[in-house]
């Protein structure tokens, strides 16, 4: 048992928070899902369009809360940049539905409890938090152009300016 502290302390020490594999240039995944409404959701509505693609924990917890809500009061200028906003997390259709009706959210949130988008995009690992490990969903975002191009990840969201960090 005292190894087990051990080594489990060791990790602790020598920690670090698994990335995403996906850089720019890559090809994005196919998405595919069911939104908060219930409604088909797949990459074919993406064409010729150009994306933000956010993964978040888990919906009505505080950063997640911060980070859909500053891309809803920021919904315009991101628009007019010529972003489609898409949110993932392993939340249901109900739990997504009532998330976005809460916050008003102007923009699809895919649920995802079987998690093939989370495990496609590769945005599901080991984190820390408090001191201790666990495996869970990443907070990654991506911005992927009208060819369906990864040209930015952005895995060290800042929750409350996390529109400054895609329109930088």
């Amino acid at each position: 048992m005292l190894d087990k502290l051990v080594s489990l302390a060791e990790r602790k020490l020598v920690f670090k928070k698994h990335t995403t594999k996906f850089k720019a240039g890559d090809v994005a995944p196919v998405i595919e899902g069911l939104t908060q409404d219930g409604t088909p959701f797949d990459s074919n509505s993406l064409k010729g369009k150009k994306v933000v693609l956010f993964f978040y924990p888990k919906d009505n917890t505080p950063g997640c809360t911060a980070e859909a809500c500053n891309l809803r009061d920021n919904y315009p200028a991101l628009k007019k940049a010529g972003y489609t906003i898409v949110g993932v997390s392993a939340d249901s259709v109900k739990k997504h539905q009532s998330f976005a009706t809460k916050y008003s959210l102007p923009f699809p949130l895919i649920a995802d409890p079987e998690m093939k988008l989370i495990k496609a995009f590769d945005v599901w690992g080991e984190k820390q938090f408090m001191g201790r490990l666990f495996d869970g969903i990443l907070r990654t975002t991506f911005v992927i152009d009208e060819q369906g191009i990864i040209t930015q990840v952005i895995a060290d969201v800042t929750t409350s300016d996390h529109t400054a960090q895609i329109l930088k």
